[in-house]
């Protein structure tokens, strides 16, 4: 029996690790670090100053492994994800057996941005694993990208008892600005969905690296910064090789005049 917990860890900061976060990455007997492609160096190393703060168990092992790549030639992109995280958990699997079988226990660890519930598919691959190996699962809920924005532009993410909606890039180009809500928060972007929309109107609050020591802030009228934004994650990519960037847009619904 292997008994994995996913620790959400927040954007990258050890300051954003709860106490709960750090009290199961000592009592695990491994923790695993993914390898994924040159661009992710930095983030498997912010995971393991992460790990060099907050782990005081000197018998917790830290290893790392490489996932596998997607394949782009699956035309769905559903399928290539799910194929994709099948592929993933045949590799935890090998690794998990791999590092307990060098230094026995059964106490596994994944460090997870953010948390683990959020536009993560950590979970959903535990569930593959599951199938394969008798495992025991808890999670660790850990600071998200959406807290970390709110909290870094001194903004409610929500307008006074409004909804609002979670989504990624690639839906909002698909299918526009979410029905239904004046504000949406818009994850996984792999740059500038917010130009597929009309700008008038909304109000955008644009962040790269949140938490972390680099991090980089824009906001304003759409209209008036979207520009801004773009070129300042081109350039941010462009230095670090990697980004992660999240933004929440509202539409003036006049509500902040009545309030």
């Amino acid at each position: 029996m292997i008994d994995l917990t996913l620790i959400g860890i927040g954007t990258g900061n050890p300051d954003h690790v709860t106490l709960e976060a750090a009290k199961a990455m000592s009592a695990a007997d491994l923790i695993l670090i993914p390898l994924k492609g040159e661009d992710k160096a930095d983030l498997a190393g912010l995971r393991l100053e992460i790990c060099r703060s907050c782990v005081t168990n000197p018998a917790t092992r830290i290893a790392s492994f490489d996932l596998p790549v997607r394949d782009p030639a699956t035309p769905d992109y559903l399928q290539r994800v799910n194929d994709w995280h099948d592929q993933i958990a045949a590799v935890w699997q090998g690794a998990i057996e791999e590092h307990l079988g060098q230094g026995g226990g059964s106490r596994v660890a994944f460090l997870v941005w953010g948390d683990p519930s959020l536009y993560d598919s950590t979970l959903r691959i535990a569930e593959r694993l599951a199938r394969q190996v008798p495992l025991r699962l808890k999670v660790i809920p850990g600071i998200t990208a959406i807290q970390t924005l709110c909290a870094a532009h001194a903004i409610p993410l929500n307008d006074l008892a409004a909804p609002f909606t979670i989504t990624t890039g690639r839906r909002l180009r698909e299918a526009g600005w979410p029905e239904g809500a004046d504000t949406a928060v818009v994850m996984l972007d792999s740059g500038g969905a917010f130009a597929e929309i009309d700008p008038q109107g909304v109000r955008i609050w644009w962040g790269a690296y949140v938490g972390m020591a680099n991090q980089l802030l824009l906001a304003g009228p759409l209209a008036e910064v979207a520009t801004q934004i773009t070129a300042a994650r081109a350039a941010a990519r462009a230095e670090h090789g990697w980004i992660m960037d999240i933004y929440l847009m509202r539409r003036d619904t006049g509500q902040a005049a009545r309030a």
